[in-house]
């Protein structure tokens, strides 16, 4: 049965499900896949009012596409709406069943359907990164031709996991996870609408859905999933009504809610003891808050970029090589996801927190900054001003120094006029290194300066 067999199934009076909710019923999380763009929850990056893919959508106009994003977050969903919306015929298969044999199968039936009855076809591929390269360029004469328009669906960055001819046929759209007031107003929809869960007399708790759209990390079948098998397995109450509390979301979904509300002092307490244990270096105690936002769904993201903040704030030059690990662990938990990118956390976590410390740069641009807000505007030398234009000359710019031609490639001359240290390194790790480096420097500058000055007296004695 394919979609619009489905559908003439619905319009023949045979409603999915009939009037109970039994094991003939699909699956609740296919149950209530959307039936129109407007039912589409969390993707108005590329599917709201006027964005590129729903303006090809409503206008018949789509050609092949590929949806790229972490599982649960709507891409078969989304491939179903366009077929409904486009009145395609809708063919499915995957990259772990389909082999050339199926594929060639497939664009035969469809470039039939199109000559002998003018019928276009969309060909949904989920997990189109499985396919290996011999796979993927069969594909290719019939998207270049449109017998087929193509949507494929990949949890993997289809730039490194599938072949540049097949992306550079299509277009790419990245879907988001649903954040947790889009999971919240499905969990309702199903309660309600008489494709889910409507005909069971399904109250929920507050606190009960609340949990479910945390944990879930933008999930909408794993929230769904959870939902319905906490409403099968919880017997109803005297009223008939099955009630389902936050304590049945948490054994239906097998984690246990924990306190931390992201928009309150759960959230900001937690992440503010993360970064007091790494910056006071105690890994043990930065691994458990670590472990605890990553328990209650955290977005990675948000820890990662703490982190980068925090190699500079509060380690600096102590051991430079923290912010460049700090930044390599951004990258690789944007590209791996969780669960994985909990490892990749834990990594940074516990170096950053074991590293010597320093906030000697930070303090070094608060304190130029605030010169600077009460008005302490220093000019520039003019030995340090632009030289690259005619009349830089007359204007003075003159007299710079080019330190690579002075021995040890240090030349003192003022590069500020200001006497004032900012920088103040500490004798923590490296920085232990740059302040023995800057005190070499200041006494060879302080020894110039007393030769000058002697040679200035000699002269005016002269």
């Amino acid at each position: 049965m394919d979609l619009f067999d489905e559908q003439n199934s619905e319009e023949a009076g045979q409603p999915e499900g009939g009037n109970a909710y039994t094991s003939s019923k699909p699956p609740l999380a296919a149950g209530m896949r959307p039936q129109s763009l407007e039912e589409v929850l969390g993707q108005d990056h590329i599917l709201g009012p006027g964005k590129l893919l729903r303006r090809a959508i409503e206008a018949d106009r789509l050609g092949s596409i590929i949806l790229y994003g972490p599982p649960g977050c709507g891409k078969t969903s989304l491939a179903e709406v366009i077929a409904r919306v486009t009145q395609r015929r809708f063919e499915r298969t995957s990259g772990v069943l389909a082999n050339v044999a199926t594929l060639r199968t497939l664009m035969q039936h469809a470039e039939h359907r199109r000559r002998m009855h003018g019928t276009q076809t969309i060909l949904f591929i989920d997990e189109i990164h499985r396919f290996n390269k011999a796979q993927q360029d069969v594909l290719l004469p019939f998207v270049e031709e449109g017998v087929i328009t193509l949507i494929g669906a990949t949890t993997h960055n289809p730039f490194f996991f599938i072949n540049s001819p097949l992306t550079s046929r299509s277009q790419i759209f990245q879907l988001e996870p649903l954040d947790e007031k889009a999971i919240r107003e499905l969990l309702e929809r199903a309660i309600a609408s008489e494709r889910g869960l409507g005909r069971m007399n399904v109250v929920a708790d507050d606190e009960g859905l609340t949990h479910l759209a945390r944990v879930c990390e933008g999930d909408a079948r794993r929230a769904l999933n959870a939902l319905e098998i906490g409403a099968l397995t919880t017997p109803p109450d005297e009223h008939g009504r099955i009630h389902i509390t936050r304590e049945i979301t948490e054994e239906s979904i097998q984690k246990k809610a924990v306190v931390y509300d992201h928009d309150e002092d759960g959230h900001y307490d937690t992440i503010s003891a993360f970064i007091k244990s790494v910056r006071g270096s105690d890994p043990n105690a930065a691994v458990y808050w670590l472990a605890k936002m990553l328990y209650a769904g955290e977005d990675p993201r948000f820890i990662a970029r703490r982190l980068m903040i925090l190699a500079s704030e509060d380690i600096g030059n102590a051991d430079p090589r923290a912010l460049s690990l700090a930044v390599s662990a951004m990258d690789a938990v944007d590209f791996v996801g969780m669960p994985e990118a909990r490892i990749i956390l834990a990594q940074a976590t516990t170096y950053l927190a074991s590293a010597p410390k320093s906030n000697a740069s930070y303090m070094a641009i608060e304190e130029a900054t605030t010169d600077i807000k009460e008005g302490r505007t220093l000019p520039v030398p003019k030995p340090l001003r632009g030289t690259g234009y005619k009349g830089a000359k007359t204007l003075g710019h003159t007299g710079y120094k080019y330190a690579h031609d002075f021995e040890g490639h240090f030349v003192d001359q003022e590069y500020a006029p200001t006497s004032k240290a900012y920088y103040e390194p500490s004798s923590q790790g490296y920085e232990d290194t740059i302040r023995k480096r800057l005190e070499y420097w200041e006494s060879l500058r302080k020894t110039t300066s007393g030769t000058a000055d002697r040679a200035e007296g000699g002269t005016s004695d002269t």
